[in-house]
């Protein structure tokens, strides 16, 4: 299972080219199982202005299954991630990317993006990342 990231969805949304997003069509075109979390949900839909195509967007996303984070277990996991990074002298900027990270661990979900906090977390905390199959 690959759980996409906000940064590749909001490529495929806008037709903005890139390795991540050829990926995510290869991914689809071949019937691979493709989710979102929560929390990639809610920060897809709060970035469009527009009535219509948050609508559109969020059929869309309604046809992929959703991995949530579960309360208190994802959230405490995301601080630990957090500190076993720093621990190592990495800091991660977002405590969101800590959370996806989390989810993605506890499912067992590679993670496809294009964000350095995920970078650097798969370095320091086993979390997967899905290939590219589109450069």
């Amino acid at each position: 299972m690959t759980l996409v990231d906000t940064t590749v969805w909001v490529d495929f949304f806008r037709g903005t080219d890139s390795p991540e997003k050829r990926t995510l069509e290869y991914l689809l075109q071949k019937g691979a199982m493709v989710a979102i979390t929560d929390i990639i949900l809610t920060e897809i839909l709060r970035g469009i202005a527009h009535d219509r195509e948050y609508q559109l967007v969020k059929r869309r996303l309604d046809s992929f299954p959703c991995l949530t984070a579960k309360a208190p277990r994802s959230f405490v996991h995301a601080a630990d991630l957090y500190h076993r990074c720093r621990r190592k002298g990495v800091t991660i900027q977002s405590t969101v990317d800590c959370l996806i990270a989390a989810v993605c661990l506890e499912h067992e979900a590679a993670l496809l993006h294009h964000d350095s906090d995920f970078t650097l977390l798969a370095k320091h905390t086993g979390l997967k990342i899905a290939k590219i199959y589109a450069k």
